[in-house]
């Protein structure tokens, strides 16, 4: 049986009642995360110009932009996926490297919402997304994800895996989707070196592929059947190195969305590990910027390799900027969405911080990831004296687990210009949603809101 079949026929035989109970309370987690993350950027610059666009094109009103409004479920898969990408504290699995939720998420309530299934259906769904989508990143990182990113590729299958759990496809439907799916897989990390907005059409677009692919497998339209393994197949095609067998080890007896990490701080993943040093140093001493002579960060190469950036220039640019994200965390103390804007980009002090930071790339951390994303700051005082902090992991991992009360605080925070008593039935409703026979409820509140819902 070749992998497509393997994962087609996990997918379809996975069901609710087969989840155990924290899988379950987890997978809502994830999307209450999801919901955050998308009301708080569906107003943003490069979201507004994608929902002007799918407005332009049209389409039956299937399912809730996060914007606001209706439209096809392939463009609202497309705008919601971008939109939770964009403020930059969406989930993310270390050893895959993929911010899952971006993609299999807004693909599965777009489909959801259309064929109006159960809030079991979209967990059962979900938890099958994750799961093909870490599967296949696992077996390609970290070779893949020099050129490659891999939430759009990999993500585009769990998207398709998700979307056809819900479509009720057969196993040969199933593997026709991934077929399709492998083949519109794609998203390059040149964006990063000019701060383009490729970065949000990554997600917008694997998510949206995903459900084109599950609804032409529907149809009968055929994909490669072997498209992970074949020889010119996925892993040939876009990566160095590959480990075919972690595609299918110990599936079905596991639940791999449960090793999703959660992101506290509003940049890329590659700079929480030294953030959070910086920010437990800022509050147990805090060093004036006169007393730093240097700051020397010492962590894996591929953190260098996507945040080696010591000039920003953009917003966005300071977020994947480890020079940016050190001297900011050290002198603020905090690295939450609003401490990322025009004043902290060119706060003379924090530029001054930044010219002092220094980043070397560790054999031994390298050799560890992805299994461990380390760093080790060491903070050169002109006394001569010389403070060493590290860690295996950033604040978020399981190794280092957020509460679900945090996250219901993220969650609060993130869409603080919309009602509380709103904001407290619409988070009431995704904690019961096990219980909802449809998720028209939950949408209903995202479509019905005419007021502000983000801060600028």
């Amino acid at each position: 049986m070749v992998l497509s079949q393997r994962l087609a026929e996990y997918i379809h035989d996975i069901k609710y009642e087969d989840l155990p109970k924290d899988v379950v309370e987890f997978t809502k987690l994830c999307i209450l995360d999801f919901f955050g993350s998308a009301i708080a950027g569906s107003t943003k610059k490069p979201i507004k110009i994608m929902e002007e666009m799918v407005r332009e094109l049209g389409g039956e009103p299937q399912a809730t932009l996060m914007i606001g409004g209706r439209n096809s479920i392939t463009n609202a898969a497309l705008v919601n996926g971008a939109a939770s990408h964009i403020m930059e504290l969406d989930d993310i699995h270390k050893t895959s490297i993929i911010h899952a939720g971006t993609v299999i998420i807004p693909a599965a309530i777009a489909v959801s919402e259309w064929k109006k299934s159960s809030g079991k259906d979209l967990i059962t769904a979900i938890v099958a997304g994750y799961e093909v989508a870490y599967r296949i990143g696992e077996a390609v990182t970290p070779s893949h994800y020099y050129y490659w990113h891999n939430t759009a590729t990999c993500g585009t299958f769990g998207a398709a895996a998700s979307a056809g759990k819900l479509l009720n496809l057969n196993k040969e439907e199933l593997t026709h989707a991934l077929g399709s799916a492998g083949t519109q897989a794609a998203g390059l990390w040149e964006f990063i070196e000019d701060g383009a907005m490729s970065k949000q059409l990554h997600p917008g677009k694997a998510a949206m592929n995903g459900v084109i692919s599950a609804l032409l497998a529907q149809k009968g339209f055929t994909g490669a059947s072997e498209i992970l393994e074949g020889r010119r197949g996925f892993f040939e095609a876009m990566s160095k190195e590959y480990d075919v067998k972690k595609v299918t080890r110990g599936l079905g007896d596991q639940y791999k969305i449960t090793e999703n990490s959660f992101k506290i701080h509003a940049s890329c993943r590659h700079t929480h590990h030294v953030m959070d040093l910086m920010i437990e140093l800022h509050h147990e001493d805090r060093i004036a910027l006169e007393e730093i002579d240097k700051i020397v960060i010492h962590t894996y190469q591929n953190a260098i390799d996507i945040t080696d950036n010591s000039q920003p220039s953009t917003e966005y640019a300071a977020k994947f900027s480890l020079q940016f994200c050190t001297a900011l965390a050290l002198l603020q103390g905090n690295g939450d969405f609003d401490q990322f804007n025009q004043k902290t980009l060119w706060d003379k002090k924090v530029r001054q911080l930044m010219a002092r930071v220094f980043v070397r790339a560790d054999p031994e951390m390298t050799s560890s990831y992805p299994k461990k994303w380390g760093a080790k700051a060491e903070i050169f005082l002109t006394s001569g004296n010389v403070i060493t902090k590290m860690t295996d992991f950033p604040k978020g991992d399981p190794e280092k687990p957020v509460t679900k009360k945090e996250l219901l605080a993220k969650f609060m925070k993130m869409t603080s210009n919309m009602p509380k008593q709103q904001l407290e039935y619409f988070t009431d409703k995704l904690m019961d949603l096990e219980n909802l026979s449809e998720i028209g409820p939950i949408m209903s509140f995202i479509e019905e809101s005419n007021f502000e819902r983000v801060r600028e």
